[in-house]
């Protein structure tokens, strides 16, 4: 499922331009449209680990922050050099 999770969410990264960024929303209702809210954790998970492999960066309120200990709402961005081709 992480495989799936992580290709989604590329290929939706991919979608947009240059500093923009993506809700884990989006990838979740990518993934399962009727059931999307229960693909949120999982979501989580595989954007704390490609955010500590400095593949993505995590934002709140625009600003980028830590993958430990975030809370609330957030949006994922690539990082600068990153691209869909590297999955």
């Amino acid at each position: 499922m992480s495989q799936l999770i992580e290709e989604t969410l590329f290929d939706l990264l991919s979608q947009v331009r240059k500093d923009e960024s993506i809700s884990p929303n989006q990838v979740a209702k990518a993934i399962d449209a009727t059931n999307w809210q229960r693909e949120l954790p999982k979501i989580r998970a595989v954007i704390i680990g490609l955010a500590r492999q400095g593949r993505i960066e995590v934002l709140r309120k625009g600003k980028p922050v830590e993958p430990e200990g975030f809370k609330g709402v957030y949006r994922v961005r690539l990082v600068d050099g990153e691209t869909q081709s590297e999955t």
